[in-house]
C-alpha cells in the first residue's frame, strides 16, 4: 500500500516546522569485538546539497508508482541506493516498507521503524534497509520528518526542522505504526539526527516502554563541534539538557546499540556517540573499524554498508546472529 493510499498518509510524510551492563559488554551479539580507537578527524562536509541535487536530477521525468516488486525483494546496496526509486516514484515509500496491512509475526514480534537524519528522508536514507528487513519477516515503516514545506522534491528532504517539533512528528508516527500492527512496542533504528529524534520523544512524552531496542547509527549524544549552536545539541543546549535528563541519553527498559565510525566527519569526535551505559542501562557501543580496518565507512556510509546493516540484524535479533565479515567499505557510498 503506498502512503497516498493509505490512511494514515498524513502521519507517513510528516513536514514543517545496560541491567547492571556497561558499554561495550555483550558485544559478539553483533559483531564480535567492541574496543574503541581513536582516528583521524576530516572537515566536516555537505549533507542536504548533495541530496537536493540528487533529487532534481531526473525530478522532470519521474513517473507513476509502478507495482510492488515480487518476494523477495531486490536487497540495494549503498547509501545512495534509495535516490532512483524517490525519483521514479516521487513521494512514495520503498519496497517492503509502510505496508499497513503487515502484522508481525512471533519470530518478529515488533515492528521496526527507520528514523532517519539531517536532509534524508524515508526513501532517500534507507534503500539499504526496507527490502533487507522486510525479506526477513519484519514488519517496516519510515517517516519524513522535518521537512521542508512545499512541493516535491523539496518534500523529500526531512530532518531540517527543530528538534522538539521532529520529536513530535515521531511520536505521532509511532503511535499509528503501534495501532495499525497491535503490537506494545517498536524497535527503531536511526541515523544522526535520527537518533536524537526518538529519545528527545521518550524523554518529554513518556512511555518509554512503547520502544524496545534503539538501534543509532552515527549518534550524538554529546552532540558535534560541527552543529550550530541553534540546534541546541551541544552540550548546555536546550534540547541536549532534554535528551540527557535523569544523567544519561539513555532509557529505563530500552535496549541501546550504538554504532559509531571514527571516520565521521560529521559527527566531531565520533566519540559523542559512545557513551557509556551506567549500572542498570542496557547499552552496547560499537565502532566498525573495530577489528576491521579495511571499513573506511564515514557519516553517510554507515548508513548504507552491508556490514552496518548485517550488525543491525544481529541487534534487532541477537538470538539469531549472522556473521558480520570484514571486507572493504568505502567512504561515502558504504
Amino acid at each position: 500500500m503506498t502512503p497516498a493510499s493509505s490512511p494514515l498518509a498524513g502521519v507517513i510524510a510528516i513536514s514543517g516546522h545496560e541491567a547492571g551492563r556497561g558499554a561495550n559488554t555483550d558485544l559478539v551479539r553483533f559483531t564480535g569485538w567492541g574496543r574503541r580507537r581513536r582516528g583521524r578527524r576530516r572537515p566536516a562536509v555537505r549533507v542536504t546539497t548533495m541530496l537536493v541535487a540528487g533529487l532534481t536530477v531526473a525530478a522532470a521525468g519521474a513517473g507513476p508508482v509502478a507495482a510492488a516488486p515480487p518476494d523477495p525483494l531486490v536487497e540495494p546496496r549503498g547509501f545512495f541506493s534509495g535516490i532512483p526509486y524517490e525519483l521514479a516514484h516521487p513521494g512514495g515509500s520503498l519496497p517492503g516498507t509502510n505496508d499497513w496491512a503487515c502484522r508481525p509475526t512471533p519470530a518478529h514480534p515488533r515492528p521496526v521503524i527507520l528514523v532517519h537524519g539531517q536532509g534524508g528522508g524515508r526513501v532517500t536514507n534507507w534503500g539499504a534497509y526496507g527490502a533487507v528487513l522486510a525479506n526477513r519477516g519484519y514488519c517496516v515503516y519510515a517517516l519524513t520528518y522535518g521537512a521542508v514545506d512545499g512541493r516535491w522534491p523539496l518534500s523529500a528532504l526531512g530532518g531540517l526542522g527543530e528538534i522538539p517539533g521532529s520529536a513530535e512528528q515521531f511520536g505521532d508516527f509511532l503511535d499509528a505504526v503501534l495501532a495499525a500492527t497491535g503490537a506494545d512496542s517498536a524497535d527503531v533504528v536511526g541515523h544522526s539526527r535520527g537518533t536524537y529524534v526518538p529519545v528527545y520523544h521518550l524523554k518529554t512524552a513518556g512511555r518509554p516502554q512503547r520502544i524496545s531496542t534503539l538501534v543509532a547509527l552515527a549518534p550524538l549524544w554529546n552532540g558535534s563541534q560541527t552543529d550550530p549552536p541553534r540546534t541546541g545539541m551541544r552540550p548546555g543546549g536546550d534540547v541536549h539538557e532534554v535528551v540527557w535528563r535523569g544523567g544519561s541519553p539513555y532509557l529505563p527498559g530500552v535496549t541501546h546499540v550504538n554504532i559509531s565510525t571514527r571516520y565521521d566527519e560529521i559527527v566531531v569526535p565520533y566519540t559523542s556517540g559512545q557513551v557509556p551505559g551506567r549500572r542498570g542501562e542496557d547499552v552496547t557501543n560499537i565502532v566498525v573499524q573495530d577489528h576491521c580496518p579495511q571499513d573506511y565507512s564515514d557519516h553517510l556510509a554507515i548508513a548504507g554498508s552491508r556490514r552496518t546493516v548485517l550488525m543491525v540484524l544481529n541487534a534487532l535479533d541477537p538470538a539469531h546472529p549472522v556473521t558480520v565479515p570484514c571486507e572493504p567499505v568505502p567512504p561515502f557510498s558504504g
